[in-house]
């Protein structure tokens, strides 16, 4: 199974949301892709290191990976786990702000060589958020 379909199933797992692939982009209701600098979105990427993904609001839909990051499935350093990434943006996708709890998935950075889970601190904020 891909990473990005383990966050979803991760999310789902988590609130009252159930996700689905469809065949037709157009017919989705959330993009994902990867793309570098300027992309016509309004929020270009700035190369490797910094941003490393962006999500909008949930009636806009779309999630983009920054294509200039080294990516990777799992922790290796150097190199963003595709998992623990998603994992956030799907966060922001489905309304939630960054956190300042460090553990957190919604926490506003994520190191390299590192994977990382839904914390309680996401759990909670989904929850009130949904009232789930």
């Amino acid at each position: 199974m891909d990473p990005v379909t383990r966050a979803f199933q991760t999310w789902a797992a988590n609130t009252h949301f159930r996700f689905s692939k469809v065949q037709d982009y157009r017919t989705a209701d959330i993009t994902i892709g990867f793309h570098s600098g300027r992309h016509g979105d309004g929020s270009p990427f700035d190369g490797r290191g910094g941003i490393l993904a962006h999500a909008f609001a949930p009636q806009d839909g779309r999630f983009h990976y920054d294509a200039d990051e080294a990516w990777t499935v799992g922790a290796t350093q150097g190199a963003f786990d595709l998992e623990t990434v998603a994992l956030h943006e799907i966060g922001h996708l489905l309304e939630l702000g960054h956190s300042s709890v460090e553990g957190a998935i919604m926490f506003s950075s994520i190191p390299s060589g590192v994977t990382k889970g839904l914390h309680r601190d996401d759990i909670q904020g989904i929850r009130a958020l949904y009232n789930v």
